[in-house]
């Protein structure tokens, strides 16, 4: 894998702030490590980046005094240039395009204009709606540049997923899975596999940071909520045992924003489940998370899972040459709330099993066989070759020492005489 130390940042944004006013804005670091990181951060400035009022909330209209001006096309075209500019000045093997910018409004996908590669190409030429992480998108994908998805908006129009599909370009999200939906993804899966029905899931949350701040506005909320509402759906799916066709537990999702708790959030869950003779089980939990030190690990994980993914191919004897991973990158799915995956793909959102597939993948890079934990050789009577039992050692000499037999005390001598009566 790519080391952290190797990779060299670059970036847009619609705020003009170097990176070191944007950390003492942010409040997230405490001051002494702010102080620290100054002079490396001071000269990292951002590039102009698209701004289209229309799509995140109007509260963030003070901050965009760094904005790219022109037609989509042109706007477009300037990401494009920028990408090719930061290759050949940083020198790097590998561009990877990360979203996490704010939270757009959902898009509409519209036939003629968004559902197919071609449309969306040319919607973007005559200046239709397209969303700014689409621009970013497409901007990476016709440079041949991996673009991850760090947020709950649509970013992937069918167009979109086409295209990279086409160019044979890797796309993955939507959204970091940090706090709240990690620990819901552990949840509900334990609960549903033990035969424990959920019934109602009512998430609160409160934070105070800049993305809470455009979360505060409806239709921003509601990319959030969709994306952290579907991450129930295939664990309830896998039951039909517990759960009839159509029936899903009622799931409530509520973001508010909360400006004196900062980048600290909290989030409180309350799972009520229906168990054996019409009783319930009720679970609350409290959890408090610091949001932006959740995410940046995951930003770390996903350049680098995506950078390794680059490099697998995977093939059958005989077979043909061995074929690169789908451009939908569903193994990404561990770090997001809502994983894309291929068309007719089987959406996995249980935390476990996403991080089995990424283990077993890697089993396989190196030589190793999958693991299943299923351990058949330690559960037959007869030992297998395959088995690690430990050697049996040899007997220890005769005992003074009275031992526990099933019907009192004996002694060492009388141990195999003795009749097993009692039981």
């Amino acid at each position: 894998m790519v080391h952290p130390d190797d990779v060299v940042f670059d970036g847009w944004d619609i705020s003009s702030l170097n990176l070191a006013e944007a950390m003492r804005r942010a409040g997230v670091l405490d001051w002494p490590l702010q102080e620290q990181l100054r002079p490396h951060m001071e000269a990292l400035t951002p590039r102009p980046s698209i701004y289209l009022p229309e799509f995140i909330a109007a509260n963030q209209e003070e901050r965009a005094d760094n904005i790219l001006t022109g037609t989509k096309a042109e706007q477009m075209a300037q990401i494009r240039r920028d990408i090719r500019d930061f290759r050949h000045s940083s020198g790097v093997d590998q561009v990877i395009v990360l979203w996490t910018a704010n939270t757009e409004r959902f898009c509409d996908v519209r036939l003629g204009v968004n559902d197919t590669a071609e449309n969306l190409l040319r919607a973007i030429e005559a200046g239709l709606e397209v969303s700014p992480s689409t621009l970013f998108a497409v901007a990476s994908i016709l440079e041949g540049c991996a673009y991850i998805n760090g947020s709950p908006q649509n970013t992937f129009v069918p167009g979109a997923v086409e295209l990279a599909v086409q160019r044979n370009v890797f796309i993955g999200g939507d959204d970091f899975k940090s706090g709240q939906t990690k620990l819901k993804s552990v949840l509900v899966d334990f609960l549903i596999s033990s035969g424990i029905k959920p019934v109602s899931i009512v998430s609160y949350n409160h934070l105070g940071n800049n993305d809470g701040r455009n979360l505060s506005a409806p239709a921003q909320f509601r990319s959030k909520e969709i994306s952290k509402s579907g991450v129930v759906e295939d664990m309830v799916r896998s039951n039909p045992v517990l759960y009839g066709p159509e029936e899903r537990p009622d799931h409530c999702v509520v973001i508010k924003y909360v400006p004196y708790v900062g980048d600290s959030k909290r989030a409180l869950d309350e799972y009520t489940s229906e168990i054996a003779l019409g009783g319930t089980n009720t679970l609350v939990i409290h959890n408090v998370c610091e949001d932006s030190l959740l995410a940046a690990p995951i930003i770390l994980d996903l350049v680098i899972l995506t950078e390794l993914c680059q490099r697998i191919r995977v093939g059958v004897e005989g077979d043909g040459d061995p074929q690169p991973l789908h451009s939908v990158l569903s193994l990404l799915g561990f770090l997001c709330k809502a994983p894309l995956v291929p068309e007719g793909a089987p959406v996995v959102n249980a935390l476990f099993r996403q991080r089995a597939a990424l283990e077993n993948l890697f089993r396989a890079c190196v030589g190793l066989p999958p693991q299943n934990h299923m351990q058949l050789e330690y559960k037959t009577q007869s030992s297998w070759g395959c088995a690690k039992r430990p050697s049996v050692p040899a007997a220890p000499p005769p005992s003074k020492t009275a031992v526990p037999h099933l019907n009192g005390y004996v002694r060492p001598g009388e141990i195999n005489s003795q009749p097993a009566s009692g039981l």
